[in-house]
C-alpha cells in the first residue's frame, strides 16, 4: 500500500523542504553536516524534516 501525498499538503510538504534545504546551505555548520542532513531530509522526507526541527544546525 502506498501513500500519495498531492493536493495542498503536497504543496505544503514542498514548501517545508525547500526552506529546510535554503536554510541547511545558509547554516554556519560544515559541509559534511550540510550534506548529512540533505540526504536525511530527501531520503526520509517527513522524518527526516521533524529531525531537522529538533536537531538541525542552528544559526
Amino acid at each position: 500500500m502506498t501513500i500519495e501525498v498531492t493536493g495542498i499538503l503536497g504543496l505544503i510538504h514542498l514548501v517545508i523542504t525547500v526552506y529546510a534545504l535554503v536554510r541547511i546551505f545558509q547554516s554556519n555548520a560544515g559541509t559534511g553536516s550540510k550534506v548529512l542532513w540533505t540526504v536525511l531530509i530527501l531520503l526520509l522526507p517527513v522524518l527526516g524534516l521533524i529531525l531537522w526541527l529538533l536537531f538541525g544546525p542552528k544559526g
